[in-house]
């Protein structure tokens, strides 16, 4: 069977052009499944929550992009649930959250039987103890390689850093066109480097995908990565991806205001696209959940969603860590809870998480400098 690309496959497979081993993963696979070319050095970069559909919606305001996205008109796949905490990790390690436990924005942290946010990380739990996978950062330690890891310094230390980047070497840059400097300035030292930037990503959440400050930083993101293509030194392949795309809500769902839905729920975490439900008994509230939403939502119980092979393979750790029930949304829908989820949470104009094409398929683009 032919495995579709993914986001898992672009750094392993930037670490296979520069003929890198990576133990327990196939780099070679990775960079075949993606046709990248050939090269001396690589810089990946993965803006946040550039969707392919979203980028192809907006690509005339963007002409470095849209210039290759001519050249790779085909979309790869990110992970489910399709949020940063799971993508990112994904990307960092090469592998699925079903492997990393890093299954959500939100999950129930077994300690205290809150949920925990996979972003600010606001647990006393490691990260290093919950996410238990060696990221490539370390696989390239261990054989006396280097990355270079590209992010504000708040950053620094956090949890998802310690999930997805461990083992890199940081390198600090607060605005986009410092992380650039800082991306040339450490191809001098390491032949592989990961560049972040999120501002498209929080402009989305707040104003929509839609809006004229997304297509504004869309504008400002374009004209930055065009000078990083610029500036790098000749036969440096530059790779740009995402960790999801988005969707503008126009209907969303209070759980606790609906008896049919809050019945049995202990608690929800996730998050409104990819609800994650904590019940003792996940049968008769999946049942309840899907006579209610109908095809407003993909319901799914635990074991369902582990079978149907979402989250890749599951260890036993992440199979206690997900939510008893699932609900993927679909449409424009948004499933929250108040009693869960601030105002502010329920509030945010732009979302993602579950399996739609806008949110699934995120962008592959790739060139080598001259």
């Amino acid at each position: 069977m032919t495995i579709p690309p993914r986001l898992t496959d672009v750094l392993a497979g930037a670490a296979g052009v520069l003929g890198y081993d990576l133990d327990g993963l196939d780099p070679v696979a990775s960079r075949a499944r993606l046709a990248l070319p050939g090269a001396s050095k690589a810089i990946v970069v993965l803006v946040d929550g550039l969707g392919f559909h979203n980028l192809s919606a907006r690509s005339g305001h963007a002409p470095f992009l849209r210039r290759r996205m001519a050249e790779r008109p085909d979309p790869i796949r990110t992970v489910s649930p399709s949020t940063t905490a799971a993508a990112v990790t994904a990307l960092g390690t090469g592998l699925p959250p079903g492997q990393t436990a890093m299954a959500g924005y939100s999950l129930r942290d077994p300690g205290t039987g809150e949920p925990f946010n996979l972003i600010s990380w606001n647990t006393s739990l490691r990260a290093e103890d919950w996410q238990r996978q060696r990221t490539i950062g370390e696989l390239l330690a261990m054989s006396g390689r280097d990355m270079a890891v590209v992010q504000p310094a708040k950053f620094l230390g956090s949890g998802l850093t310690n999930a997805a980047w461990r083992g890199g070497i940081p390198v600090v840059g607060e605005s986009l066109e410092d992380r650039v400097d800082g991306a040339l300035r450490a191809l001098t030292r390491s032949d592989l480097v990961y560049l972040y930037w999120g501002e498209l990503d929080h402009v989305g959440h707040s104003r929509g995908w839609q809006s004229e400050s997304w297509t504004a930083e869309l504008e400002l993101l374009d004209a930055q990565l065009a000078d990083l293509a610029r500036r790098a030194p000749a036969d440096t392949l530059l790779v740009i991806t995402a960790d999801h795309g988005m969707i503008d809500v126009e209907e969303r769902i209070d759980v606790a205001a609906i008896p049919a839905l809050s019945e049995g729920v202990v608690l929800v975490a996730g998050e409104e696209r990819a609800a994650q439900v904590y019940t003792d008994e996940p049968e008769a509230l999946a049942g309840r959940w899907r006579d209610y939403l109908g095809d407003r939502a993909l319901v799914l119980t635990k074991s369902e969603w582990i079978a149907s092979g979402m989250l890749g393979d599951v260890t036993e750790q992440t199979a206690s860590a997900i939510g008893d029930v699932v609900a993927f949304a679909s449409g424009r829908l948004g499933i929250g809870d108040s009693r869960f989820m601030s105002a502010g949470a329920l509030s945010i104009r732009g979302l993602h998480g579950s399996l739609t094409e806008e949110e699934m398929a995120v962008p592959c683009l790739v060139e080598v400098t001259s």
